[in-house]
């Protein structure tokens, strides 16, 4: 061993120390082995080289990191811009408080085995209140397979208040719902605010808005929502999740449950276009045939004619990708008039919360793939409810989106204390290590190459009480597509979004 690697090793577990990263030191020394090969050309004393600048950076740093973040707190969308909010208040005063989740670079995503029961159904968790209560018996325990087992304590000491000793602020804007001021605001917060990181996002209309803005100014930037998926740019980090995690299972339990024949009724704009494009290209794969679709501007909130219409056509099922709360009020009208046929989203329940805000049945026989919603029973995702409702205890509802919005600012804080610097390529490059994180829903990876996000999945059924259970789960899914177009950012960076139509193999196989 050289000098020069002792030294490089040296430097990485003082870091791993002082960032508070939770890990096995040799598992990260043998990742970072892994990555040395595509590091070799930088210059510097470790073995990231760029990375790490110690005393130096941390005293350039007067002043507060300052987190830019952008939601929609008023308008048609604020029933999700809300709780965003409140997920990046809980984060940043966690980091500032010297905390930070379970994870480190390098490991990938995984999960240790064990032996246990199953229940011979999956429980019910009760829709009153944020206990989480179980209000339906999962019956007589049988077999004995092999489980997973999930770290339940995942917020830990992270050895330094804030980042890097400096104090984490949070520069906040409300959105408004409206493209424009997106616009505005994004072009305030790089050029004026000059804001370390950008967390900003909703609809995928909004990102688009303001995606040309971050790549003209090089803005490291992060988009916490589900979406359609298929961006791939450098300087944007996705950590929801998309379509084949989300559409995909769902697609094929409801096809294998209820039948072949969908109606897909979708917000129309480019995600509502998009994930029922995915819908349309992956349902010949398992059987299935779209029988119609309608998309619908996101200003209507009277649904009589599209009902009549479901009614006639006699679906199967219907896929249903509505956003808003103007989309909302489908959902009691269809309840209404006597719709009753199952339904199927990736965004209902788990953003909108609208099994809480609705009277039952309006959510009934809802199904949705989702990497997290409130009613998660495990004791990580308790513990997460617990501190968020100590926080804010006027909340209804912790979504699944202000779940990403949480975890995205603790791992940006991790990459920054490893980078040993808040400047912003560098920190591009502690990214791109791939990370894993211990998010309330989970073990997350972030991949480093696509710049999104591995994740559990589990799917959500709406009872006809507004009770949720989860009836089938996939330990770790990964955001494969992009990677299977052949996207690799640290090589080849990029700054475009990839739609269906340009993977041949859905046609190919669709068709045969």
């Amino acid at each position: 061993m050289t000098d020069e690697t002792k030294q490089n090793e040296h430097s990485i577990q003082d870091t791993v120390t002082s960032s508070g990263l939770e890990t096995d030191r040799r598992a990260l020394l043998k990742g970072a082995a892994a990555v040395g090969g595509l590091l070799a050309g930088f210059t510097g004393p470790t073995y990231l080289r760029d990375f790490n600048f110690t005393q130096t950076a941390r005293a350039q740093g007067s002043g507060p990191v300052k987190l830019g973040f952008i939601e929609d707190e008023s308008g048609n969308l604020a029933v999700y811009g809300l709780q965003k909010v409140h997920a990046a208040q809980l984060a940043v005063k966690e980091i500032n408080e010297g905390k930070t989740l379970r994870g480190a670079p390098n490991i990938g995503a995984g999960f240790m085995a064990s032996s246990g029961d199953i229940a011979g159904k999956p429980p019910v968790i009760s829709k009153e209140g944020t206990n989480l209560d179980l209000v339906g018996d999962p019956g007589e325990k049988h077999q004995s397979p092999l489980l997973y087992e999930e770290v339940a304590d995942i917020l830990v000491d992270s050895k330094d208040k804030g980042i890097l000793g400096r104090e984490v602020s949070l520069v906040s804007a409300d959105g408004q719902s409206n493209n424009t001021v997106w616009q505005q605001l994004a072009r305030r917060m790089i050029q004026q605010d000059k804001v370390d990181v950008l967390v900003a996002g909703f609809a995928s209309a909004e990102r688009e808005a303001i995606r040309p803005i971050v790549d003209q100014s090089r803005q490291l930037y992060f988009y916490t929502n589900q979406y359609e998926g298929g961006v791939a740019d450098a300087n944007t980090f996705c950590t929801g999740p998309v379509c084949e995690q989300q559409v995909i299972p769902t697609v094929q339990y409801m096809v294998e449950k209820f039948g072949p024949r969908c109606y897909t009724i979708a917000a129309d704009y480019n995600f509502g276009q998009l994930t029922a494009a995915w819908t349309k290209a992956f349902i010949p794969l398992v059987g299935g045939q779209i029988i119609a679709e309608e998309f619908i501007p996101l200003s209507v909130s009277e649904f009589s004619q599209v009902i009549q219409r479901i009614q006639a056509a006699k679906p199967d099922w219907v896929m249903t990708l509505l956003v808003g709360s103007n989309h909302h009020n489908y959902y009691p009208q269809a309840a209404a008039a006597g719709l009753k046929f199952p339904m199927a989203s990736t965004v209902n329940m788990a953003q909108g919360y609208e099994h809480k805000r609705f009277p039952p049945p309006s959510l009934a026989n809802m199904h949705n793939a989702i990497q997290y919603q409130m009613e998660v029973p495990s004791a990580r995702n308790r513990a997460f409810v617990k501190r968020w409702m100590e926080m804010f205890p006027q909340d209804q509802y912790i979504g699944e989106m202000a779940q990403n919005t949480y975890f995205t600012i603790h791992l940006y804080a991790k990459a920054a204390r490893l980078a040993g610097t808040t400047d912003q390529a560098t920190v591009k490059k502690a990214l791109e290590l791939g990370w894993n994180i211990e998010a309330p829903e989970g073990s997350v990876f972030l991949e480093p190459g696509t710049h999104h996000c591995a994740h559990p999945i589990r799917l959500a059924v709406c009872d006809e009480n507004h009770n949720v259970s989860f009836v089938r789960d996939w330990p770790l899914i990964e955001a494969w597509w992009l990677q299977r177009l052949g996207v690799n950012l640290i090589r080849h960076p990029e700054y475009k979004q990839y739609t269906p139509a340009e993977d041949p193999y859905f046609m190919m196989f669709g068709k045969a």
